[in-house]
């Protein structure tokens, strides 16, 4: 493997990572000092402004467009629901569910988007093609094993006891295994957070065309998400010690998550220049993994058969939505190459004699030339298609 091809890569497996010790630390901070699931995503948003305000100053400073009410108002729309209406939804499931069930039905996000994308007419589905059947199917199974891991346990899987005795995941752990019933709304929850997120998509995809600055346009979003997250929790926590980061665990959980928070946009922003939408979204079953093994390791999570034949469903069909996705994506890419060539020939002089180069490397280089523009559009199309752009 290459350096070029090495850093998409590791970016990734860093992405991942620090996916699963935000969720791991909010979930201990939630447990073990009974942090409100509003007051810390509160301070996450406050803490993930003050890290890309910088980013959003410098890395745009020369490029940032005039900024519209129209904008700010769809950017205020994209901030309830890929802020507020996202992270309160799932933090408060991660509080009434496992690490492991809440990472997992993350993974139905592809699947949602491609469900509200039709419906907003902005996916076309094409059942009679294979494309169109892989992503019916792929839809099916994220939500069967959606469905299956939230109402459905079945025997422990027994592995044995993790050897780590952290005072901390202990208390987790007892606090998971005596809330049975929080469970299954911990999981519909979690599942509703996702369905937020996919409405934040199918937004965030026109804000984008409207708006490039993306730092400043993330900026903007974490702002307004602090402000309706800090008035929501104060409405709903008044004591003071429920806004106190007194306790270690709270400030680290509140602090790393803001971090983690602009690492996301920046990596994920970095790598789909390079790589494209698709391969950062076949990363994510990773964190289902890591999340798995932390969740036993640390928190004594318990592990059953519902919990891992719902997770293979629903990475089974993870993956085929984004094969059908890449199928359809390079089909448009190589129309794109054969209808742009003849539109090229027939602009300007009729005589095609005239259009002719003389020297056949500038043919060369005129093909090379419509080849990547084609490119060039089909790699948008790829990022607003998959909602990552």
């Amino acid at each position: 493997m290459t350096m070029q091809g090495l850093l998409p890569f590791l970016a990734m497996i860093i992405l991942q990572l620090a996916y699963t010790g935000m969720n791991t630390t909010s979930k201990l901070a939630m447990d073990y000092s009974n942090m409100k699931p509003l007051v810390l995503v509160a301070y996450r948003q406050i803490f993930a402004t003050v890290v890309i305000t910088p980013f959003a100053y410098f890395l745009e400073r020369k490029t940032r467009p005039k900024i519209t009410m129209s904008v700010l108002f769809q950017i205020f729309l994209c901030s309830l629901t890929g802020i507020t209406g996202n992270q309160v939804l799932f933090f408060v499931g991660l509080k009434r569910s496992s690490l492991t069930i809440a990472t997992a039905l993350t993974n139905i996000l592809p699947a949602a988007t491609f469900v509200l994308a039709v419906i907003s007419r902005q996916e076309y589905v094409g059942i009679k093609r294979i494309t169109g059947q892989a992503k019916v199917m792929g839809t099916v199974l994220c939500v069967g094993g959606a469905m299956f891991l939230t109402f459905y346990n079945g025997p422990i899987i027994n592995i044995g006891e993790s050897k780590i005795h952290w005072k901390y995941g202990s208390n987790s752990g007892d606090h998971n295994s005596n809330n049975q019933s929080n469970s299954v709304l911990g999981s519909l929850m979690v599942i509703a957070s996702t369905i937020s997120i996919a409405v934040w998509y199918i937004l965030q995809a026109k804000v984008s065309d409207l708006y490039p600055a993306h730092y400043t346009s993330t900026l903007l979003m974490c702002f307004m998400g602090s402000i309706q997250c800090a008035v929501i929790g104060a409405c709903v926590n008044h004591h003071n010690s429920d806004w106190s980061l007194n306790s270690p665990i709270r400030l680290v959980a509140s602090l790393y998550a803001g971090i983690c928070t602009a690492l996301t946009v920046f990596l994920t922003s970095w790598t789909i220049q390079r790589k494209g939408a698709l391969y950062v979204s076949i990363f994510s079953p990773l964190l289902l993994i890591l999340a798995a093994i932390v969740g036993w390791a640390l928190l004594h999570e318990k592990i059953y058969v519902g919990t891992i034949a719902g997770s293979v469903l629903i990475v089974m069909g993870l993956y085929a939505v984004l094969w059908g996705k890449d199928k359809e994506t390079k089909t448009k890419t190589e129309g794109t190459s054969v209808v742009i060539m003849p539109l090229k020939i027939m602009e300007g002089s009729n005589d095609l004699e005239q259009q002719v180069p003389k020297d056949p490397g500038s043919n060369k280089e005129l093909i090379a030339n419509v080849e990547e523009n084609g490119t060039i559009k089909s790699n948008r199309d790829e990022e607003k298609d998959l909602g990552l752009s």
